[in-house]
Parts: C-alpha cells; sequence; structure tokens
C-alpha cells in the first residue's frame, strides 16, 4: 500500500520500501510527450544502531586522547574554582640576638603522659555541668653539662703530661619541651552548660593548663629516671675520647653535684 507523498505522487507506508508507482495515464501521455521520466521517490531505513556506536566510538577516542596528553604533561592542568584559597601575609622573622651556646647535650629523654582532669560543681549533675577531659601529652627533656661553670682548676694535667684530670659539674635538666603537634585531647565529656560556654568562646585558659599539667608530670618523671646517669655516662665517653686523640694516655673525668 502507497500514500500520497508530496506533490501528490505516491509514498511507501513504511520504511525501506520505494514508491515506484505513478499514475497510468500520466506515464502514457508524459511519454508520447517525451517528458522527463518518473520520479521515484526512495527512504532509506533510520540506523540508530550505527549512529551510537559512532557516538561511543568518538567519546572513546578524546577520552584515550586526553589521556595520552596527559601522560605527556600536555595536557592543560584545571584548577577547581571552588577550591579554598589560603594567604599567608606573615612579615620577615626578624632575627633579634645570636648566643654562643657552652653546653653540652650528654642524653635527651621523650616522655609521654595521660593527663585525666575533671571539674565538677557539687550537688549540679554532671550532665548540666561538668569537665571531663583525657590529654595526651608529649615532650621532651634534655640532660646537659654547663661548661661556662668550670672553676679554676677544674683540668689538673700530670707532669709528665700523660694524664689528665677534668672535674665537671653534675648534668642538670632543661625544661620540659612540649610537642604540640603530638599532644592532642584523646577524650573530652562536657555538661550542657560547658558546650556552651565552648561555642561562645574557646577556653584557652583550660588548654594552658593540660599543658602545665603535663609539664609538671613529665619534669617530675625525668628527675626520677636514670636520664642525669646516661648525660654522665655519655659526656664522660666523649670527653675520653677527645683527649686521649690529643695524646693523653690516663683520662679521669670527675663530676661535683650540683648546688642543692
Amino acid at each position: 500500500m502507497f500514500a500520497n507523498g508530496p506533490y501528490g505522487y505516491p509514498q511507501a507506508e513504511t520504511e525501506g520500501e520505494i514508491a515506484m508507482t505513478t499514475d497510468s495515464r500520466e506515464t502514457s501521455a508524459g511519454a508520447a510527450r517525451g517528458d522527463e521520466p518518473v520520479v521515484v521517490y526512495v527512504r532509506e531505513p533510520k540506523h540508530w544502531g550505527r549512529n551510537i556506536l559512532i557516538f561511543i566510538g568518538v567519546v572513546g577516542l578524546l577520552i584515550a586522547g586526553g589521556f595520552a596528553l596527559a601522560a605527556v604533561n600536555l595536557f592543560p592542568h584545571l584548577r577547581n574554582p571552588f577550591a579554598t584559597q589560603v594567604t599567608d601575609r606573615t612579615g620577615p622573622v626578624l632575627l633579634q640576638s645570636i648566643e654562643d651556646l657552652n653546653q653540652f647535650v650528654a642524653a635527651r629523654g621523650n616522655f609521654q603522659v595521660v593527663v585525666d582532669y575533671k571539674e565538677d560543681r557539687p550537688y549540679v549533675p554532671d550532665f548540666i555541668s561538668s569537665y571531663h577531659v583525657l590529654f595526651v601529652g608529649q615532650g621532651s627533656v634534655d640532660a646537659y653539662v654547663d661548661f661556662t661553670s668550670l672553676s679554676e682548676g677544674a683540668i689538673q694535667i700530670s707532669g709528665d703530661g700523660a694524664e689528665v684530670t677534668v672535674t665537671l659539674p653534675d648534668p642538670v635538666l632543661s625544661d620540659v619541651h612540649m610537642d604540640v603537634n603530638q599532644s592532642r585531647v584523646y577524650s573530652l565529656d562536657e555538661g550542657i552548660f560547658d558546650k556552651v560556654k565552648g561555642l561562645v568562646a574557646d577556653d584557652y585558659n583550660r588548654q594552658g593548663q593540660l599543658y602545665q599539667l603535663a609539664s609538671e608530670k613529665i619534669k617530675t618523671a625525668a628527675i626520677e629516671s636514670e636520664l642525669i646517669d646516661r648525660a654522665r655516662e655519655n659526656t664522660r665517653i666523649k670527653l675520653e675520647g677527645i683527649l686521649r686523640s690529643m695524646g693523653y694516655e690516663r683520662v679521669t673525668i670527675n663530676f661535683t653535684p650540683a648546688p642543692q
């Protein structure tokens, strides 16, 4: 079956059919007059599957080309327009002074302490007002010998120059150097009142108190440890090696207790 198409000529109702029929009278009359041949309308079927495959192939080529350019560092680097930008306007560091150090650090102790700190109010439930924190404090303490405090006659050399005796002050402990990168709050339990207070303003006093408590406990642990004894031994080994390399056959290192 054919339907009339444009200009009144028959048109195929289904894809792939070829409309080749026309009115016989018009054909005979046209042939007698020597007119042009009958016009034939051909409708090609739609190839959706082939178009999809072509589209997938083009996309695949574009992706492969992008990876190839990225591999040879020719693909332009696109920045994320929503990325956070950090601006540092810190001024230059000012060198205030340089000091000569005459201290020999003979040993260093690294310590860690867990501070269990709690604040609460009598007759007030903990869920309303309380502050309980576990703070992990990391710090170090140096044991050093101060050569600036050497007294006269601290170095005694024998008459034949083969023996030397050195009397040094006893090693002392430095202040605690807290490691702010390793120290942290491990656990925090607050009441409603304290949580609201923390939202309004940071409580730097409590943070400083936690560092202070950790520092005090580390200093006590350093005093009770073998850090001083280790510093004496390391200093003795170091000086004996230096003095023997200078030609002394017998080397004696003594330590005087620090004044209480």
